[in-house]
């Protein structure tokens, strides 16, 4: 008679009973082991979830929304099953369920549902001068989509926010009602379609599936520069859905006016609502950040920590965050101890804490010594080349180096309007691209603003 001998896994995990209910301190100690394995995972609202039974070896928990029940199905499947075994000593499973699932929901332009972030919500969402007016617009859309600001156009540089507040709005339309059809893409994914639907004879299709929907969200939609016949397809499906009064949500990294090769119809069509800058977030809003977001993970921050990060981190809120999640790595290996001492260790090889703020007249002093030029030349609406190209170098490194829009940057020099710098910008990036000498020139000054 064959027997099975069992191995070191199945001698140690007892198997677990067909049904029955689980038990709450188990359950209690799975989250502390989550909480403590897998920092960056932990959510505070991990706290609501709750374990209803154990059914043929798989814990039922019931989570409260679908965007919750999205982030667990896709990240914390495996993180929660290993912490039920190393607690009960069994072979389990973890599986997570949302009752009243909606009938609608967010899709991608593959009419798959998009995974929502239950973080990028607008409760999560920290308000300051920096973005004030497109957090109001967001929620004013969420609540009466179609009426309230149609299209809402945010525009701003990588990691402000854009995401979270599109994402914001996709939770609370969806709140309100759970049948709303969403679709949400990237402008990329958009062309993509576009050009197969043409190449497949399948534009019927295409113009039903984006023409059909309450509510259009497209993420970068300064993708379109230059591609003419998509921008004539988007001309026709923006008119039909703003005809029907549903609801269009767009994104960039730039407002309508300033994306090069758009079609004036566009640029017009896309001013019709609310187009709202996000700014750079100030010193009090990043700390305002910090706080929430190590408050969504459960985690204490003293405050002279915080003040640290908050310094120490500017550009955006995606590096706010990645910050924390580096601090709360290293404090694991500190016996969970963070204080400023170790937030120091854990940010220092950045560089860029004794790294000066760079500002518009240290730009002014670079520039003209090293072109031998005046501030007043710079400034005047003199055009000859000895003077044109340093001032655009100027503009160029303006709109790197500190917070101002073009707009503001054409003040400092006469008075001149967005376009013109917009112009300088790409001018000077296109002559670092293809002449070595001026890249050569540009590192220089480049080098002098911030290691000086």
């Amino acid at each position: 008679m064959l027997t099975h001998t069992p191995t070191r896994r199945e001698a140690n995990v007892r198997r677990a009973p067909e049904n029955s209910s689980f038990d709450p301190a188990a359950w209690r100690q799975i989250l502390d082991a989550v909480r403590n394995q897998h920092p960056s995972l932990h959510r505070i609202w991990f706290d609501q979830l709750v374990p209803r039974q154990l059914t043929n070896g798989v814990v039922q928990v019931t989570v409260q929304t679908p965007a919750q029940l999205n982030f667990c199905q896709s990240q914390c499947q495996k993180p929660f099953t290993a912490a039920a075994q190393q607690v009960t000593g069994r072979l389990i499973a973890v599986s997570f369920h949302c009752d009243n699932l909606p009938r609608g929901g967010v899709f991608n332009d593959s009419e798959q549902p998009l995974l929502l972030n239950p973080d990028y919500t607008f409760e999560n969402f920290v308000t300051g001068p920096c973005n004030r007016l497109p957090h109001a617009a967001a929620v004013a859309v969420g609540e009466q989509p179609g009426k309230a600001y149609n299209p809402l156009f945010i525009h701003g540089g990588v990691g402000l926010g854009k995401t979270h507040l599109l994402q914001a709005i996709c939770s609370k339309v969806l709140e309100r009602d759970p049948e709303a059809r969403i679709l949400y893409l990237s402008c990329d994914a958009f062309i993509n379609q576009f050009i197969n639907a043409i190449e497949t004879g399948e534009m019927n299709q295409f113009r039903f599936r984006y023409r059909q929907v309450d509510a259009l969200v497209i993420d970068d939609i300064h993708f379109l520069a230059g591609r003419d016949r998509t921008q004539e397809e988007f001309f026709h499906t923006f008119n039909t859905l703003y005809q029907n009064h549903k609801q269009i949500i767009l994104s960039a990294d730039c407002p309508p006016s300033e994306i090069p090769e758009l079609e004036e119809r566009l640029v017009s069509r896309f001013n019709w609502g609310l187009v709202a800058r996000i700014e750079k977030p100030c010193y009090e809003t990043r700390v305002a950040i910090l706080k929430k977001k190590a408050r969504m993970r459960g985690l204490e921050l003293a405050d002279d920590v915080v003040c640290y990060i908050a310094g120490k981190v500017e550009n955006n809120t995606r590096e706010l965050e990645g910050a924390i999640t580096k601090i709360q790595g290293m404090g694991l290996l500190q016996n969970g101890v963070i204080d400023l001492e170790l937030a120091k260790a854990a940010l220092g090889d950045t560089g860029t804490a004794e790294q000066r703020r760079v500002t518009i007249q240290m730009i002014f002093d670079a520039v003209t010594k090293y072109y031998n030029v005046r501030l007043s030349d710079l400034q005047s609406k003199k055009r000859h080349k000895s003077i044109a190209f340093p001032r655009q170098v100027c503009m160029f490194l303006a709109r790197r180096h500190t917070r101002y829009s073009l707009e503001e940057i054409g003040g400092y020099f006469g008075g001149r309007d967005h376009t013109t710098v917009l112009h300088a910008v790409r001018t000077v990036d296109g002559d670092c691209k293809e002449d070595r000498e001026i890249a050569k020139q540009l590192a220089t000054i480049d080098n002098q603003l911030t290691n000086t």
